[in-house]
């Protein structure tokens, strides 16, 4: 028998229960919320007195101030000094942070236990950190800097003598650029660079996402960015760069960040103060940066194309980089998408065997979901793609030429040979071609044609403006002018406005502290607080669907005016014409390539057991088409074992790629030459070959092409069907014949 639905008028107790419990609730939250903003407040205020700020999680110490240099700059390079309980390897290759100043202060790569800094360390390596102060120095430029961070790097160079390889480099953001930049010109200083959320190749990703990409032709150009810098006294103010992140997703600038500290704020405090000490540190830059920045690179996109030089008239070509580029992105980034953080590679090659001739190592991960901050401060990430970078960062140095993408897969009870592999990942480089990258979409050709024409427009508004408009700008800004200005940005407002100690702040204080001492939550399942989550959650659908229909418009828009053929042909865009074509290979390089060849050619007969060892390592792993950190792993094992080894990283990369290149260039003349090669001693080359397959099964069995070639390998060392080839672990790199 059906019960009897309950009176309507029993329930109101229980209604009014719920409703006073919330409205207590929702008070008390109020107060702590204000509370939490005068923290920021103050905080704000605070960061901004210090003469270095930055939000770094170590101490550190000074080894290097950019202000004392021939071309003085506000950046300087500090050593971090390892918490207690962490010890660091001075064998170990040193790893060097540099953050991105893109209107925040410095430190986001050590903001946290793990992060880029703190899983380097946790893997032995000694590690350095580039920042810069909130004000640049007079006259500095972004070529500057770039010369500056090479002196550094000459300095953590010459601090290990007996580290095993050079610095590797990690870039954030816009430091990614800046750091591949200094690469292509000082090549000699990098070990492998990690380039984490860069932007490469800036008109780069798809319709329908990434509308940054767009702002620039929509504005008109770079004009703005110098009126800007003229009405700032010849500074701009990095708030407005900030101000660019948060116009990109409103739903959380205006409310989730607040609300979400609102609704949560006996838990969410700490970590909000602690992130907003970052964001809200603005920096400036001289108005010489941020032009080079807009016009060389966001409007002008000519970075990968090489048509960027140096004052004494350097071409930056990125295909002069020597050292292995690791490019790390994600899908979920919408400041950095995938394409603009890889798409330079297919700027720049028609083909990995192109990517080959200039004996670069391109490896790039592409993470499913983490938003473009979460590349450089998750802690998942830093405990998973950041470790994994720091305790293979050997493996990626040593890979032969080509492109890979480093896979990830978690350590189980049936991984094979899970000793040889650190932490709780097994990472794998597996090659790819040109057509993955494409594969991820791109820009059409009429599309790249739009991009063009908003470059083209561009230098004709900042032409215009130079001539009739920035004489009377820069008359009109006084030093008075330009601190009002920046003291009244929104963003500063926003800070400032409770940041400031008045009575009413100090009331404000008083009554949070009573509030937290009598503290009465409601409950979860309180009806008023579930209809306050649904009110909330109806605002994000509404700002977000303002987003869309916004970022939707601007595509439109841009797509329409600079799509328009009048307007290309009025600009000079030629519509028969590629605007991005690949740089060639320059005449000098060819005849250094050629030379190489023949060298390698004629070295295909010479060497001994340890080059034959490598040779056929190498053949046989090919077939496979990808490296597994623990065959590297193992290596380094037997070479420990090996007391006659004597052999340093970079020798044996030198000889990797070397036999490498020889089975690229005539892969049966030098499977011929192993025979002749080898000594008559069979017990040594049973040990060889025994080594071999034990680096080859760490991975797990050996089969198909894999089999087939190993199996040829054994008749080439005169081994085959023989039993004893299992005992040994020789490692190929440790004896010479």
């Amino acid at each position: 028998m059906m019960e009897k639905p309950a009176n309507p008028g029993e329930a109101l107790p229980g209604l009014f229960a719920s409703a006073l419990e919330y409205l207590v609730d929702t008070g008390q939250r109020s107060v702590l919320f204000l509370d939490v903003m005068r923290q920021r407040g103050e905080q704000y205020r605070e960061h901004l007195e210090e003469t270095v700020p930055h939000v770094l999680n170590y101490e550190v110490e000074l080894i290097a101030d950019g202000r004392n240099l021939q071309r003085p700059v506000n950046y300087g390079l500090v050593r971090i000094k390892p918490p207690a309980g962490v010890e660091i390897d001075l064998t170990r290759r040193p790893f060097v942070v540099i953050d991105p100043r893109a209107g925040h202060g410095p430190g986001i790569g050590g903001f946290k236990a793990d992060s880029e800094i703190g899983v380097a360390m946790k893997a032995g390596h000694p590690c350095y950190f580039i920042g810069f102060m909130p004000e640049p120095m007079p006259g500095q430029t972004i070529e500057d800097i770039a010369r500056a961070e090479g002196t550094f790097l000459e300095k953590v160079i010459a601090l290990h003598p007996d580290a095993d390889g050079k610095p590797c480099v990690i870039g954030n953001c816009q430091a990614g650029w800046a750091v591949m930049i200094l690469a292509a010109l000082r090549p000699e200083l990098f070990g492998p660079m990690i380039i984490a959320g860069a932007p490469l190749s800036y008109w780069a990703g798809v319709r329908g996402k990434y509308p940054m990409r767009y702002s620039g032709g929509l504005l008109g150009g770079s004009w703005l960015t110098a009126l800007t810098s003229d009405l700032g006294g010849g500074k701009f103010d990095g708030a407005w760069l900030v101000q660019n992140f948060e116009n990109m997703n409103p739903s959380n600038t205006l409310w989730s960040k607040q609300y979400n500290v609102y609704s949560k704020v006996d838990t969410e405090a700490d970590r909000y103060l602690e992130f907003e000490r970052w964001w809200g540190g603005h920096v400036n830059l001289n108005a010489e940066e941020i032009q080079f920045i807009v016009d060389e690179l966001f409007v002008g996109n000519n970075l990968a194309a090489g048509r960027i030089k140096t004052s004494d008239g350097e071409v930056v070509d990125l295909r002069k980089i020597r050292s292995p580029i690791v490019v790390f992105c994600s899908k979920g980034d919408n400041i950095t998408p995938p394409q603009q953080a890889l798409d330079w590679i297919l700027d720049l090659y028609r083909d990995v065997d192109e990517i080959r001739y200039y004996g670069q190592t391109i490896v790039y991960t592409v993470h499913e979901t983490v938003g473009h901050l979460g590349i450089f401060v998750s802690g998942g990430v830093a405990k998973k793609e950041h470790a994994e970078f720091s305790s293979n960062i050997d493996l990626i140095d040593v890979l032969p030429p080509g492109l890979y993408e480093a896979t990830f897969e978690a350590k189980s009870a049936d991984t094979a040979r899970a000793d040889l592999a650190s932490g709780n990942w097994i990472m794998r480089c597996e090659q790819r071609t040109l057509d993955d990258i494409r594969a991820m979409g791109g820009n059409s050709l009429e599309d790249e044609r739009r991009f063009a024409t908003a470059k083209r427009v561009s230098e004709i508004n900042l032409d215009n403006y130079r001539k009739f408009v920035q004489p009377w700008v820069r008359a009109m800004a006084t030093p008075q002018m330009a601190d009002w200005m920046r003291n009244l940005h929104p963003l500063r407002v926003g800070y400032e406005t409770f940041g400031r100690d008045t009575p009413a702040m100090k009331a404000l204080a008083s009554r949070a502290e009573a509030v937290r001492e009598n503290r009465r939550p409601a409950d979860k399942e309180n009806p008023f607080l579930k209809a306050q989550e649904t009110v909330s959650k109806g605002i994000v659908d509404i700002l977000d669907k303002w987003r869309d229909t916004q970022e939707a418009l601007s595509e439109t828009l841009f797509l329409s005016i600079y799509g328009s053929p009048a307007l290309q042909a009025a600009v000079g865009i030629d519509r028969n014409a590629d605007p991005s074509p690949r740089p060639e290979m320059t005449e000098e390089h060819r005849k250094l390539l050629d030379a190489r060849i023949a060298e390698l050619k004629s070295k295909i007969g010479k060497g001994g057991l340890r080059e034959c060892g490598l040779r056929a390592l190498l053949y046989v792993g090919m077939a496979r088409g990808m490296v597994d950190e623990r065959g590297l792993a193992a290596l380094r094992r037997m070479r420990r074992e090996d007391a006659a080894s004597r052999m340093t990283l970079s020798e044996f990369k030198t000889l990797v790629r070397e036999q490498f290149f020889m089975l690229l260039l005539d892969q049966q003349a030098s499977l011929a030459a192993i025979p002749k090669m080898l000594p008559k001693d069979m017990d040594q080359r049973r040990a060889v070959f025994a080594a071999i397959r034990e680096v080859l099964s760490v991975g797990g069995e050996i089969s198909g092409e894999t089999a087939k070639r190993l199996d040829r390998v054994a008749q080439l060392f005169g081994v085959s069907g023989d039993a004893d080839t299992s005992r040994s672990s020789f490692s190929p790199q440790a004896k010479a014949s």
